[in-house]
C-alpha cells in the first residue's frame, strides 16, 4: 500500500519545496518508487530543484487537469539526471517520477481565473500511484489553505507541516494544524526550519510541541550553503555528508516507519 504524504506550510518562504525535494531524494536512494506533484499551480518551482529543463515540459498537471491527457503522462522520471555531489546517478533501484505544474504564464492566468474541479485530484493522484506502481507519493501545497490544500491533507498518510521560528508562522500554523485534527490525518509531524544556530534547539523544540500538541520532527537550521546552492540542486545529493543532509534523513525515516 502505498503512502502520501503532503508537505504544507501556512506561508510561503518556508522551505517547502526544498524539503519535499530533499526527502523524495532519500527515500527513493532506498530503492522506493516515489513520485512528487507540484500542486503549487499559482507559484510552481520544484522542477528547478530538480534540474529539469522547462523546455522539456511539454505536458504539466494543468494539461490533465484540463482534461487534454492521462496524469500519468505527465510524469517525468528525473532520478538519470540526479547525482551525488556531482559524481554517480544518486537512484539506484527506485525512481523519482516529478509532475510539475505549467510555468507558462497563461496556464497560470487560466487557474487563477478559472479555477479547476480540485475533485480531479483525488482521482489523478490514485491513477498515478497505481499506473507508477508508486511506494510514496509525496505532493507539495500550495501555501495557505484553500479546497486544493485541504484535498490533500484529508487523503494524506502523513501530513508534514514546515514552519519557521517566527510569529506570523506560529499563528497560521495554529490554524492549520487544528484544521488537519479536524481531518483526522493519521500522522502529523511537524518541522521547523532556518532556526538560527545559535537557537537553543532542544528548548524550541519543547515549545513547539508543548504549543501545537504534535511531534516535531527536526529543527532544521538556517544553513548557509542552503543558501548559497540556491535551489540548483537538490542539498542532500550535492552535499551528502552535510548535518543538515543527516537531518533530512532523520525526517526521511520517521516517514518511511
Amino acid at each position: 500500500m502505498a503512502k502520501i504524504i503532503s508537505v504544507h506550510s501556512f506561508r510561503g518562504g518556508t522551505g517547502k519545496s526544498n524539503l519535499t525535494a530533499n526527502l523524495t531524494s532519500l527515500v527513493a536512494q532506498q530503492g522506493y518508487r516515489v513520485g512528487v506533484v507540484d500542486t503549487d499551480i499559482q507559484s510552481p518551482g520544484i522542477h528547478v530543484i530538480f534540474g529539469m529543463d522547462e523546455e522539456k515540459m511539454d505536458k504539466a498537471l494543468n494539461d490533465y487537469l484540463w482534461g487534454r491527457c492521462a496524469i500519468e503522462d505527465t510524469a517525468y522520471d528525473v532520478s538519470p539526471v540526479l547525482k551525488v555531489d556531482g559524481g554517480e546517478v544518486a537512484v539506484m533501484g527506485g525512481g523519482i517520477y516529478l509532475i510539475p505544474s505549467s510555468i507558462k504564464v497563461g496556464e497560470i492566468a487560466r487557474i487563477l481565473r478559472e479555477g479547476y474541479d480540485v475533485s480531479l485530484l483525488n482521482d489523478g493522484f490514485q491513477d498515478l500511484i497505481n499506473r507508477l506502481n508508486l511506494d510514496y507519493l509525496f505532493i507539495d501545497t500550495h501555501p495557505g489553505l484553500n479546497e486544493e490544500t485541504l484535498l490533500s491533507i484529508a487523503i494524506s498518510d502523513i501530513f508534514l507541516l514546515i514552519l519557521r521560528p517566527d510569529q506570523q508562522d506560529f499563528q497560521g500554523t495554529a490554524v492549520t494544524v487544528e484544521v488537519a485534527r479536524k481531518l483526522d490525518v493519521p500522522k502529523m509531524l511537524l518541522v521547523v526550519n532556518k532556526a538560527l544556530p545559535s537557537f537553543d534547539f532542544t528548548a524550541l523544540k519543547k515549545q513547539v510541541e508543548s504549543t501545537y500538541q504534535a511531534p516535531v520532527a527536526a529543527i532544521l537550521p538556517l544553513s548557509e550553503d542552503m543558501v548559497r546552492l540556491a535551489s540548483k540542486s537538490v542539498f542532500s545529493l550535492t552535499y551528502p555528508d552535510h548535518p543538515l543532509t543527516q537531518r533530512y534523513r532523520e525526517i526521511a525515516k520517521q516517514v518511511m516507519a
